[in-house]
């Protein structure tokens, strides 16, 4: 997602050096919260002995991939277990799993439309993932129904959070608001996904690229 203002994140951005002031460099200075755009949820995001950023290993963000293909979904429905599994008959134990729904490609995530009518994984199906192993999972859309109500600055319980609730709390690494990902059409691909090195943080932006696997 493209670092820029957003309803719901403030972009602190501002030139610090600028020609216009007769400045030799142009120098811009920018801050926003981790949790912002494409990032990457650490553990230590709901666990105070969750692991952080710093302890993320090179091979739980590059490697190969699995892409559990959903663009077929409708607006506002519940992700069951039996239809990730079915999707997914492909995914392997202990590696990484994206999950497809192209959601970007029908309301842009600047609009309220991305966040309140996405779909959204239901309890069961988080289960499932887990019961996988994976080394990390990402979604193009916002994955757990209470997001939504992040906008009306509603506190959601973490049970009502179940990829938070499931995954995160047990140590899997989220990539969050994945974009671009309904151009990838191979179900394997590779995955690199690095984010900047923020030391024993609870979170980074990510920048994620993915090779097709013939």
């Amino acid at each position: 997602m493209p670092i820029e203002n957003h309803f719901r994140w403030k972009v602190d951005r501002s030139l610090v050096s600028s020609f216009e002031n007769g400045d030799p460099f142009q120098i811009t200075k920018i801050g926003w919260a981790v949790h912002g755009f494409t990032h990457i949820d650490a553990p230590r995001h709901i666990d105070p002995n969750g692991r952080t950023t710093s302890d993320f290993a090179i091979d739980d963000l590059i490697g190969s991939a699995s892409i559990i293909d959903l663009s077929d979904i409708e607006e506002e429905t519940e992700i069951t277990r039996s239809r990730l599994e079915s999707a997914g008959k492909h995914a392997s134990p202990e590696e990484r799993i994206l999950i497809k729904t192209a959601w970007d490609e029908r309301h842009s995530p600047k609009t309220e439309k991305f966040w309140l009518r996405a779909p959204y994984l239901s309890l069961e199906a988080a289960k499932w993932l887990l019961n996988l192993k994976p080394k990390a999972v990402g979604f193009d859309f916002p994955q757990d129904y209470p997001i939504r109500g992040l906008l009306d600055n509603r506190e959601p319980s973490m049970e009502e959070m179940v990829t938070h609730n499931i995954l995160l709390r047990n140590g899997i690494p989220l990539i969050e608001y994945l974009c671009n990902l309904g151009q990838v059409k191979a179900k394997r691909v590779e995955l690199i996904a690095l984010p900047l090195k923020i030391l024993d943080a609870d979170g980074a932006p990510l920048r994620v690229v993915v090779e097709e696997v013939p």
